[in-house]
């Protein structure tokens, strides 16, 4: 009876759980109209599949894409992100994660600068 009991406790203790290489995408100072595309990459480091429910954008000039099914125990998967480079200026928005996991709301990050067309690094720094 005393396994029985510890297998149950054990089963409802089960949990997904991201791990992240970065929370936080740095596109830098880049040319208007450049690839937009970046990727947030995690592995699922819990004891359960993963699985993703949605993922949302704080503004409609970033399209977040999640993955397709579950991602098993010990498998990495990727959230891609595109925002708008035809948007000049700053950038600093957040990608919102709904899953099974441990943390079920899961906030990222992309964040950088959009030149103006002309204009390089260089110019903006004043070299």
């Amino acid at each position: 009876m005393i396994a029985l009991v510890s297998v149950i406790g054990f089963a409802a203790n089960a949990q997904a759980k991201f791990e992240f290489k970065t929370e936080t995408i740095d596109y830098g100072e880049i040319s208007k109209g450049s690839d937009g595309v970046r990727s947030f990459e995690f592995t699922n480091v819990g004891d359960e599949p993963l699985v993703i429910t949605d993922v949302k954008s704080s503004c409609g000039c970033t399209v977040p894409e999640k993955p397709d099914g579950p991602i098993a125990v010990g498998e990495t998967g990727v959230i891609k992100v595109k925002y708008d480079t035809k948007r000049v200026g700053p950038i600093r928005k957040t990608i919102t994660v709904y899953s099974n996991a441990d943390e079920p709301v899961k906030a990222l990050k992309i964040k950088g600068t959009i030149l103006a067309e002309g204009q390089s690094v260089l110019e903006k720094t004043g070299e």
